[in-house]
């Protein structure tokens, strides 16, 4: 299936002070598409999607909610299939194969230095759910292992798996509930075949208050990690507050965005590392924020919070003078107020935030009111304007199934496919209903959707 796309010139308009500037006709094409399976429709929960070379892995739930891994040659048409055999919290040491109502149970991958296939997922505030390959590249070896390190594993949340630029594999997590957790990084060992602490001390830590909603630590241009997070102190999202930042050369040491190194583990108490102190209440989701680095490497963030009338709005931070600058950039007419414990709907989205070729930055945002759009920022991170772009392929394709309420749900790559240096990128797309704040719904459920995988060219 192809989208039937058009192209324009690219345009500058100046209207007023506010600068247009027309990328519209830049689209993405779908150039090959993969029926996988049946899914379930229920409720949205991460799936996975990982090249790696010239394979592919993913890693999802199917119709029955069972926990099913994919594997296939990048040549090939379709999907090997594995069905993991079903498990439950009763018959398998707390863990389990099989998807319940939870929104946090995502499924996810990663493969070390010898192509041994790793996955973990299904866990909220339950053991630890593991399961290595006994043969290279070959997903139908999975057996489930019940421990890692043997300790810290039996209230773990958040399971992600990433490659140092050494290409060690790692593992981290939170352990601990919302509002009161630490976030554990294991390191593995391809020789032993087996898992290790790679620090002493959990990364952050909530001391018994409250505990990071963090993003991955992200190796960027200046060949450092870079991570950030908001605390919250207890399960109500509205308790989030704080939004920090530090960065690491090799994940063992770590410094504050000033070039001060600081001491593990990161606390509120290092005030060092807040980069805006918004407070509880003050309009900042987990995760509702997004980073680059300036032309000396200095970190930049957009985020929302509240302004003094206590409408949502996104703002600026970055340094000057060894102090932090902020500066509002939207004057919206809507204040998005969240509260209670569950995965929300979310009213607005802080989609990606990018630095131009001619030196201008630009951030992506969805909002519940204003619909898609991207603001224009100058150099001193002011808004001068917009971008227009294509509608994203949310927007342009339409629920194949009836049931009232579908919506479209993707998930991007999250491996190292050489394909994004060619134009081309893979992603993985099904349909399901809105979240419930990972309670039950009564019947009718929505039947099972089809889950693609789409391989995207941009023109």
């Amino acid at each position: 299936m192809k989208l039937q796309l058009f192209v324009s010139f690219f345009l500058i308009t100046l209207v007023g002070f506010a600068q247009t500037i027309d990328e519209s006709g830049k689209n993405e094409t779908i150039i090959q598409t993969i029926k996988i399976d049946s899914v379930w429709a229920g409720h949205p929960v991460g799936f996975c999607l990982y090249t790696h070379r010239n394979r592919q892995y993913i890693a999802y739930y199917n119709a029955n909610r069972n926990m099913v891994v994919g594997q296939r040659n990048l040549d090939e048409p379709e999907f090997q299939l594995h069905i993991l055999p079903a498990t439950t919290r009763q018959t398998a040491q707390g863990t389990s194969t099989v998807l319940e109502w939870d929104s946090h149970n995502f499924v996810t991958l990663g493969i070390d230095k010898e192509g041994f296939i790793h996955l973990s997922g299904n866990v909220h505030v339950n053991p630890l759910t593991y399961f290595r390959s006994t043969k290279p590249n070959d997903i139908s070896t999975l057996e489930q292992i019940f421990e890692m390190v043997g300790t810290a594993e039996k209230r773990t949340t958040y399971p992600h798996f990433m490659r140092t630029k050494e290409g060690e594999l790692l593992y981290h997590y939170r352990d601990g509930g919302s509002g009161n957790g630490n976030e554990i990084y294991n390191a593995y060992d391809t020789g032993t075949k087996k898992w290790r602490r790679l620090l002493d001390t959990p990364l952050t830590d909530g001391q018994g208050l409250m505990n990071a909603y963090q993003t991955q630590p992200t190796l960027m241009r200046d060949g450092w990690y870079h991570m950030y997070w908001v605390w919250r102190d207890t399960p109500d999202c509205s308790t989030n507050h704080d939004l920090s930042y530090m960065k690491s050369p090799d994940l063992k040491n770590w410094f504050d965005a000033f070039g001060k190194p600081i001491q593990l583990p990161a606390t509120l108490g290092q005030k060092s590392l807040i980069v805006d102190p918004i407070p509880v209440e003050g309009g900042i989701i987990n995760l509702a924020a997004k980073l680059v680095l300036d032309e000396k490497n200095n970190p930049i963030f957009v985020y929302h919070k509240f302004d003094k009338n206590g409408n949502t709005q996104l703002y600026s931070a970055h340094i000057q003078d060894k102090s932090w600058i902020y500066k509002q950039i939207t004057n919206w007419d809507y204040r998005w107020f969240f509260s209670g414990n569950g995965s929300i709907n979310s009213e607005i989205l802080l989609k990606g935030f990018r630095k131009r070729q001619e030196g201008k930055y630009e951030v992506d945002y969805w909002h519940i009111k204003y619909g898609n759009g991207t603001i224009l920022l100058n150099s001193k991170f002011e808004n001068i304007g917009k971008v227009l772009k294509a509608p994203p392929l949310e927007v342009t394709q339409k629920p194949e199934g009836v049931f009232p309420g579908l919506l479209i749900q993707t998930s991007e790559d999250m491996g190292d496919s050489e394909n994004e240096n060619k134009g081309s990128r893979y992603i993985l797309k099904w349909e399901t209903i809105k979240r419930n704040r990972d309670r039950a719904i009564e019947k009718p459920w929505p039947g099972p959707s089809q889950l693609y995988l789409y391989k995207l060219k941009s023109n």
